[in-house]
């Protein structure tokens, strides 16, 4: 009870404090208003009244890459449940775009409550689920001490914890161990996360290693939505197409340098970034103007609006949704958040579209699927620029090396996929 009142009291400091940083934040990703207050618990009577009397699943993702699988794993458990009506939660506007896109008559898209007690107790009462699903590494004690406190199982799927979480959480690991202790059931994607969930205070008859369920999210042979296909039909005809996949500060400023550099040697090069906030846009802007790289932003052009293709070197995506489809385009594709930001960023949608994949050092959040690339010749792994030109390069320069890794990286796909079944 000590760890409780502790936390109930710092939490809203330090909650108080970091306000200004939090609400521009919230301000920059735009659509900001909308859905509010579902962060402190208020909803709107319509999803009050879908809600009531309703045997409900409350499942939580926190943004894009973890929404996405939860909503592979809702399909699963609709099948099985049928009678069952679910809510998805998320913390970001762009993960509540994605939830509102893909939302049925059984299924409700709410804001994560902040871990308030009274936000929490607010969102439990009206939500009043039988069961909740946390995806991933979202621990949230208020949440967890609630949930438990009313009887409600609590599970956390496709359980993950690089070495970097797993060190912070080791750091106050008196306090997260009786957080951990309260999950019902823990389905983790390998055996280090088992390691280091039992240090942290789960019991290892809880839990159950199912793999990773990012490979089942993926679809093969998707589509390209047809407005979207011929734009990039256009802009990439008969260029070989270097894709920066979800880059974080840094990153482009080192791909576009790159892109000059390989340009002497391939008059036909082209580069496409996807910043992984599209909020961050005007800043890349400034970046490629202060190289002399021209550019086109994304949310400039429809079939019916097409740029002069003569002298365009970039097209900045400053749009939401379309890097899944846009990896279908690419000749090299990069992962960002690898060389200047750790953590690293989701390999798996290049891959399943047979595409070569480069990533930096720093792939701690994807650790094992990496692993899993590298092993299977799959992938390329780079320290710094200079080797990362180099990988480029070659790959550029060898279209049966491009195949050879393309094919590997699908078929580990292929390999790793059923963890939701």
């Amino acid at each position: 009870m000590v760890e409780r009142l502790l936390y109930n009291i710092l939490f809203p400091v330090f909650l108080v404090f970091s306000s200004p940083w939090y609400i521009n934040r919230l301000i920059k990703r735009g659509n900001w208003k909308r859905g509010f207050w579902e962060r402190f618990g208020f909803y709107s009577k319509t999803t009050i009244e879908s809600l009531r009397g309703k045997n409900v699943i409350w499942i939580h993702a926190v943004s894009v890459g973890e929404v996405n699988i939860a909503l592979q794993l809702l399909k699963q458990l609709q099948r099985v449940l049928p009678c069952m009506t679910f809510v998805l939660s998320t913390t970001t506007t762009t993960g509540r775009e994605v939830l509102h896109r893909n939302a049925t008559g059984q299924m409700a898209a709410i804001y994560y409550p902040i871990d308030l007690l009274f936000s929490v107790k607010r969102a439990l009462r009206i939500i009043n689920p039988k069961a909740i699903i946390i995806m991933e590494a979202e621990i949230w004690p208020n949440l967890i001490w609630q949930a438990t406190d009313r009887k409600i199982p609590i599970f956390l799927a496709n359980a993950r914890l690089s070495e970097r979480s797993y060190k912070r959480y080791r750091f106050l690991r008196r306090f997260f161990c009786k957080v951990f202790d309260c999950f019902t059931l823990v389905f983790a994607q390998n055996q280090a996360d088992v390691s280091r969930l039992c240090s942290l205070g789960v019991r290892p008859e809880k839990i159950h290693v199912v793999g990773s369920l990012k490979f089942d999210t993926v679809q093969l042979d998707a589509p390209v939505p047809v407005e979207l296909g011929a734009i990039m039909e256009h802009v990439t005809c008969n260029r070989l197409v270097i894709v920066g996949g979800s880059t974080h500060p840094g990153e482009e400023r080192i791909l576009a340098e790159i892109y000059l550099s390989l340009r002497k040697s391939f008059p036909n090069l082209f580069l496409i970034l996807v910043p992984r906030h599209f909020e961050r846009a005007p800043q890349v802007a400034a970046e490629l103007k202060s190289l002399g790289i021209k550019f086109v932003l994304r949310s400039t052009l429809n079939p019916k609006v097409m740029p002069v293709l003569s002298g365009l070197d970039c097209l900045l995506v400053d749009t939401t949704g379309e890097l899944r489809h846009m990896y279908k385009f690419a000749t090299v594709v990069f992962v960002g958040k690898t060389l200047t930001s750790h953590g690293g960023q989701n390999p798996i949608e290049p891959a399943a579209v047979g595409k070569p994949i480069v990533f930096g050092p720093n792939m701690e959040n994807f650790e094992q699927i990496a692993h899993a690339f590298l092993a299977a010749g799959a992938a390329i792994q780079v320290c710094n620029k200079t080797e990362l030109e180099s990988a480029i390069r070659m790959l550029l320069n060898d279209s049966d090396k491009r195949a050879e890794i393309g094919l590997a990286a699908r078929n580990v796909v292929i390999a790793n996929q059923g963890a939701s079944l």
